[in-house]
């Protein structure tokens, strides 16, 4: 076999991490965010410890922010050292020198060449997403790589059309963006991942959003979703993924990470995971009664099926001043004309 990072994984027998059950709500979240949550594993390491970021989400005006593990918390929990890596020559060649130094990529590719997007856009339509790749074989024109909700093999033309090489060789209007990884070495221990995670929390917590951007999202919801049922259905996809599946998928997690404090006796959070569930599974009823509404052009009342979000968003934050602010809760405030 050729070189790898994880020698001792194979795409046929991979597990994928819990966090992408397909009993969850959100079973898939962001490019992403995805690739670390099975990478953190690989490595030995609990991805749950990272999620601490997401009370920091907050509505932008014409989408929830695209949640993205920052670098700083990956380096302050897991010694990772992730760093932009320039691309001068062949994208694949600058990738496969980082797999026999023992370091993985993200690379941004085209996923109309990956097999693990069957029956969504494998070959049928072209989009920017973020994958790992794990292992590249050039004289079997094979790439073993992290996507989506796991570890995945591509071959033959998809290795051609993901490289741009053989009969896919074409100019490229920009080289596309890649990072590269370093990893620690020494290895933190689980109880300096754990209390680290918690500091990473309260610093989190004080950089929230100062208004409930739930309330905020669900003011212009209505109006919003007018708007894009004047065009053609697809986009329909594309304000969903960016509103209601982001703040959905968001929580879920954040669900999973309270519920992995809570596993560590790091104190009573029963009522913060069912908040955070609450906001998850809201956000999935109220893509259903989008997607209906769009059909029938009737939009008033939507803003009322968020109000079990609303409400949780406020509750969670108040449990969570509790146990990790500064001892008081924090009300939150909606901004007139947010």
């Amino acid at each position: 076999m050729s070189e790898a990072v994880f020698k001792h994984l194979d795409a046929a027998t991979y597990v994928r991490s819990p966090l992408h059950a397909q009993d969850r709500d959100w079973p898939e979240t962001n490019c992403y965010l995805d690739v670390w949550i099975e990478v953190l594993p690989s490595l030995g390491f609990p991805p749950e410890a990272c999620l601490a970021y997401s009370l920091t989400q907050d509505f932008e005006g014409d989408q929830f922010t695209f949640f993205k593990v920052p670098l700083e918390d990956l380096e302050a929990l897991y010694g990772l050292k992730v760093t932009e890596l320039a691309i001068y020559d062949r994208v694949e060649t600058h990738i496969q020198n980082q797999i026999e130094r023992g370091r993985l990529s993200l690379v941004e590719v085209d996923s109309y060449f990956l097999p693990d997007t069957h029956g969504v856009g494998y070959r049928d339509a072209h989009g920017k997403t973020t994958i790992a790749p794990n292992r590249i074989d050039f004289d079997k024109r094979t790439m073993e790589y992290y996507h989506g909700l796991g570890l995945h093999l591509l071959e033959g033309d998809d290795f051609d059309g993901v490289f741009q090489r053989g009969h896919h060789v074409r100019d490229l209007p920009f080289l596309p963006y890649t990072e590269f990884v370093k990893f620690p070495d020494t290895r933190p221990s689980g109880v300096e991942i754990l209390n680290v995670s918690e500091q990473l929390l309260r610093h989190h917590l004080a950089r929230r959003p100062a208004a409930n951007p739930i309330a905020a999202f669900a003011k212009v919801f209505p109006e919003q979703v007018a708007a894009i049922s004047e065009r053609e259905f697809g986009f329909f996809h594309l304000y969903a993924f960016n509103t209601l599946r982001q703040l959905g998928a968001n929580f879920e997690l954040f669900s999973s990470y309270l519920a992995w404090l809570a596993a560590q006796e790091r104190g009573e959070l029963d009522q913060g995971i069912a908040d955070a569930k609450t906001i998850s599974a809201t956000c999935k009823v109220v893509q259903f009664k989008l997607a209906r509404a769009v059909m029938r052009k009737k939009f008033q009342g939507l803003e009322d099926g968020l109000v079990p979000a609303v409400e949780a968003w406020d509750k969670l934050m108040g449990l969570l001043d509790l146990h990790y602010g500064n001892g008081e809760p924090r009300l939150s405030r909606v901004v007139a004309g947010a």
